[in-house]
């Protein structure tokens, strides 16, 4: 296998000549924003934990019981005999919240899109998906086998002109978007998608992972446009949530239809009774404390506005630098200071684009987005 670790290796020296080399790095989360690293304690800016809910008391002792009653693992698919209880009730709160018929967990945000695009659309069909989408958006329409149609992010006038002209080609059409992007923070128009949908009778996906939770009174991203109609909503609890999994509410006859057919949920484990307890707790906060909710929205605009930038639209704020090693370095001397805040860089994001990339969360004090934002507009001044 020489050939192999030959191949590998230079890869990854091509990598480390672009700054592009990732590596893991063991990190500790304690209750707040810290998080541990080669032994330091530094307040954390890259967690997707928004309420802070991994590890809320009751988050914690419902994942603990759940484990105690039905066991560490699911043990087998859903379809033979991994279906516990916690499951349905999971599913039960997951449509209430999101407004729907019904809803189907999957083992990951990743395998619900992954498993549902291809029980949807397939050969002779056609996906128009946003250039700026998330991987498992892509991977989920490639899988699928219908014909891929990437429209400029957010441009309404340019899916508008591509479902003129490939809609009239496909038995079906899927329009698949992010309702909060998870690089830039900003929101699609899912009014707007809706209606240009319905027009072109084209089933549109939104992808809320980070807009549940921390929008619309933890609704979502869909919430925030009460007139639009979203057939299919997908989401993780693995962000606001505070635990692990995926899920996509929809119609009942569309998530019966995925359980009999989403190879994701028909030939993988179910999801872990720890992983649905603490998700269930974590459904009960929300709509016990809708105010929550709306903490990391305001922690992000404190930092926004004490930067100048816009307002933020989510909890997600990115600061561009542009080149890798300038992102890598920004990163660096933010962790001098006590701050993580890792650098993205492509081909997670677009060429001459990486950034910072800062998550606001509920348990973030005041003081420290401040100190944060202070020590960014010294780099930028800096860079610049």
């Amino acid at each position: 296998m020489q050939s192999l670790d030959a191949f590998a290796d230079e890869k990854l020296a091509s990598l480390d000549a672009k700054s592009l080399r990732r590596r893991l790095k063991p990190s500790r989360r304690h209750d707040g924003a810290v998080v541990e690293r080669d032994g330091r304690r530094l307040i954390s800016f890259s967690c997707n934990d928004y309420l802070g809910l991994a590890h809320h008391p009751l988050v914690r002792a419902a994942a603990a019981e759940a484990a105690l009653n039905y066991g560490a693992g699911a043990a087998a698919s859903r379809l033979v005999t991994g279906d516990h209880p916690l499951l349905s009730d999971l599913e039960k709160g997951l449509a209430h919240l999101k407004g729907t018929e019904a809803a189907c967990v999957f083992g990951s945000g990743y395998l619900a899109n992954l498993g549902a695009i291809p029980t949807l659309v397939g050969p002779g069909d056609v996906i128009l998906v946003d250039a700026l989408a998330h991987a498992c958006l892509w991977a989920g329409a490639q899988l699928s086998g219908a014909r891929i149609v990437p429209f400029a992010h957010n441009d309404m006038a340019d899916l508008e002109r591509r479902l003129e002209t490939e809609r009239p080609r496909a038995r079906r059409a899927l329009v698949a978007t992010d309702g909060v992007f998870s690089m830039d923070g900003d929101i699609a128009p899912l009014d707007q998608l809706s209606v240009l949908c319905q027009a072109h009778d084209a089933w549109l996906l939104s992808d809320d992972a980070h807009g549940v939770g921390v929008l619309a009174q933890g609704r979502g991203s869909g919430a925030l446009f009460p007139e639009a109609r979203i057939p299919l909503q997908m989401g993780t609890l693995s962000k606001a949530l505070g635990s692990y999994g995926g899920y996509l509410c929809g119609s009942r006859a569309v998530v019966d239809l995925l359980k009999t057919r989403a190879r994701t949920l028909v030939y993988a484990t179910g999801l872990p009774p720890a992983s649905a307890g603490a998700a269930l707790a974590a459904l009960n906060i929300i709509d016990a404390d809708p105010g929550l909710t709306e903490t990391p929205l305001a922690k992000a605009r404190l930092f926004t506005r004490r930067l100048g930038l816009p307002d933020a639209e989510s909890p997600i704020v990115p600061v561009i630098f542009g080149g890798a090693e300038a992102a890598l370095a920004a990163s660096a001397a933010l962790e001098s200071q006590g701050f993580l805040v890792v650098a993205i860089r492509p081909p997670t994001v677009p060429e001459g684009t990486a950034r910072l990339r800062l998550a606001f969360s509920a348990v973030h004090d005041d003081a420290d987005v401040i100190r944060l934002a202070d020590a960014i507009a010294h780099l930028r001044k800096v860079a610049a």
